[in-house]
């Protein structure tokens, strides 16, 4: 019988699986296959009867590697004429601004590749210039000898009207490959934006395509489910065609997961942290999971709608080494899961995870459930032989400062999110999970002031869970650039085509009326500014603006004029959630499974060691102490205790107030 729905979350050094079978859950991990992620995929299902399972839900990273590793389809792009260079033009704007040898990315389209089509739309969706048909056809015989496999087609003002745009894909139907629109990916204005988008998404599908028809093949006849970046779940098939919402597919998946359980349990505003083998991903969520629709990945800006999600290269794979001017440095490079840290057995790279074993932190017999053996004795000889640790008076001094550096990264991705974007850390809880997230997480509360550290049930898993907790969720949007008062009208005859278009889409997914809903947002600046903030659609959405403007930057001016640049409508089709049960409170105390030697704060003390399993609602457990379960190990600093709410979330806080720092922090 058909009865299991299984969550999976491809990472670069796990796979990691959640099921729900009778109402319970359960986890459990495979080492990833980098060249197959499907190989992993299939191992974990075989091992849990392929028969039984009645869907899988995947999050998936192909195309943000792909990307990153320049590993797309040979692609080209259809534009109009004179504006072949945009995606090389790109904007003005300077990250680094007193670098003089900052190089920019490669573009996914290469010289030859960017063909200038003769037409011109004009910025009100009238036609200047009609479409040159006769040079279209030169065009597409380029191509063809130019043997592409894959075509983005972004017309300079087909968001205003995509008529030719769609003219030019029945005729791209000669070349039987795939073809991006702009105008069905990004209908929104910024030439720049839509065609990057719109380029990374051909430049992505082909190869999504062929890995999800692959998986589908050996799934047989169970649904297939894709995680977005947006946090909602589609079809594989709706999946391949617009890969480009699949970019940050898995950390997604954390993101929902871990907010849903916090607002289970009580915990509504926090900052999830979610630390891996490879990179550490943050977002904040202040009542709500926050989406934006300005991002980049690898310096090419992606327009969709994305989960706001922070990531840097620190994991517990991240390679530690000196940089160029000597100082010690952790990631962006990792390990992986081949050869992987030192003391997995094969790799010869000192890594946080070997940090961590090295002051005695990470325990074999909790690792992955005692299934999978952790080398301890390996690790110091390796190091021993690695040139620049010699600088060091010790080993634990080494690890010391490996860790010290990965927490000041992940401190510095936290306050990113939160101080520079007007937030205080202090009044959320950091909602970590991830393998790694544990052994860190109190060191980035201390620094930050965050008062509470919550570690869920199944940290190492999460992602996988929030794969399950998702809904499907589709994203429409069109730009309008009108003023916001008086335009109610407009406003509401675009709604009305976004919810034609937004229902026939969810029905197609499988779901009733009944199980869709929906939510309006816009865009709105000030009249001379250049970007706008996304506010919900409320009765008083103008006076929403200001406020949101002045959290923002600092100021409002509710004397301008307000500009309604573009109108957003989500539509959702809600899936079953697995339910969270409350525990009983304990009455007998905590028995530690051993006592043993720690480095904790540089000093090397008596920890307490506990079984996550033995231990249940009202327990309080003192640090130092090291708490170790099959996904995870959670480290409680001497100066810190962790209470297991009715949830058996383990909470930890500062025994003594006084040691968070005190200040606000401000922007």
């Amino acid at each position: 019988m058909k009865n299991l729905r299984v969550g999976v979350d491809t990472g670069g050094t796990f796979t990691d699986f959640v099921i729900i079978r009778d109402g319970k859950i359960e986890i459990f991990k495979e080492l990833s296959t980098p060249q197959n992620p499907e190989e992993a995929i299939m191992q974990g299902l075989t091992r849990q009867n392929q028969a039984a399972v009645r869907e899988v839900i995947h999050g998936s990273t192909v195309a943000t590697n792909a990307l990153l590793e320049r590993k797309g389809a040979r692609t080209a792009l259809l534009t109009t004429e004179g504006f072949e260079d945009v995606i090389v033009i790109g904007r003005q704007t300077r990250r680094e601004l007193y670098n003089i040898f900052v190089t920019r990315p490669d573009p996914l389209v290469p010289d030859g590749l960017r063909l200038g089509v003769r037409e011109r739309m004009l910025h009100d969706g009238s036609i200047e210039i009609a479409l040159d048909r006769q040079h279209l056809h030169s065009l597409i015989e380029n191509m063809r000898r130019e043997n592409v496999e894959s075509v983005a087609v972004s017309l300079l003002y087909s968001f205003a009207n995509s008529e030719h745009e769609n003219e030019i894909l029945r005729e791209l139907q000669l070349l039987d490959i795939p073809v991006s629109l702009s105008s069905r990916i990004l209908p929104e204005y910024r030439e720049y934006e839509r065609t990057s988008t719109t380029v990374i998404n051909a430049y992505l599908s082909p190869l999504m395509s062929r890995y999800l028809g692959r998986l589908q093949q050996r799934l047989q006849d169970c649904p297939l489910r894709v995680m977005q970046s947006n946090g909602g779940a589609v079809r594989a098939e709706t999946a391949a065609e617009a890969s480009v919402r699949t970019i940050v597919s898995g950390p997604a998946g954390g993101v929902v997961g871990a907010f849903h359980v916090a607002q289970v349990c009580g915990y509504p505003k926090v900052i999830t942290f979610d630390m891996g083998g490879t990179s550490t991903d943050v977002s904040l969520c202040d009542g709500s999971i926050k989406i934006t629709h300005e991002n980049q990945l690898d310096g090419m800006p992606v327009g969709i709608p994305m989960i706001d999600i922070h990531t840097v290269g620190a994991g517990g794979g991240s390679i530690a080494e000196f940089d160029p001017g000597g100082a010690l440095k952790v990631g962006p490079e990792s390990a992986g899961a081949d050869p992987g840290p030192i003391c997995y057995g094969k790799g010869s790279q000192f890594t946080v995870t070997d940090a961590n074993v090295v002051l005695g932190r990470l325990l074999p017999q909790f690792f992955l459930g005692g299934t999978m053996p952790l080398f301890v004795d390996r690790v110091e000889p390796v190091v021993r032989k690695i040139e620049w640790t010699r600088r060091w008076k010790s080993l634990e001094e080494l690890a010391q400062g490996v860790i010290d550096v990965v927490n000041n990264n992940m401190e510095q991705a936290i306050r990113l999110i939160s101080v520079e974007r007007g937030y205080d850390p202090r009044d959320f809880t950091l909602f970590c999970f991830g393998g790694a997230a544990g052994l860190h997480a109190s060191s980035l509360a201390k620094g930050l002031g965050i008062p509470r550290v919550v570690v869920p049930r199944f940290p190492g898993a999460l992602s996988a869970l929030g794969l399950l907790l998702a809904d499907t969720r589709k994203d429409y949007s069109r730009t309008l650039l009108i003023e916001a008062e008086g335009s109610n009208a407009t406003l509401k005859k675009t709604l009305e085509e976004l919810y034609r278009l937004g229902q026939s889409d969810l029905e197609a997914e499988g779901f009733k009326k009944s199980e869709i809903r929906s939510m309006d947002f816009v865009d709105l600046r000030y009249r001379g500014q250049s970007y706008e903030l996304t506010i919900p659609l409320v009765a008083n959405v103008i006076e929403e603006f200001h406020k949101t403007h002045d959290r923002r930057y600092g100021y409002s001016n509710p004397d301008n004029a307000v500009e309604l640049v573009n109108v957003r409508t989500t539509f959702l089709g809600r899936t079953v959630k697995p339910k969270f049960k409350k525990a009983e409170k304990q009455r007998r105390k905590p028995q530690p499974v051993e006592t043993r030697a720690t480095w904790i704060d540089g000093t090397r003390m008596k920890t307490a060691v506990y079984d996550r399993a033995t231990l249940g609602h009202g327990h309080v457990i003192k640090g130092p102490a090291i708490i170790g379960e099959y996904s995870s190990t959670t480290l409680v600093p001497r100066d810190f205790e962790c209470r297991l709410d009715t949830y058996l979330n383990l909470v930890l806080s500062a025994r003594d107030v006084t040691l968070l720092k005190s200040q606000r922090l401000r922007p």
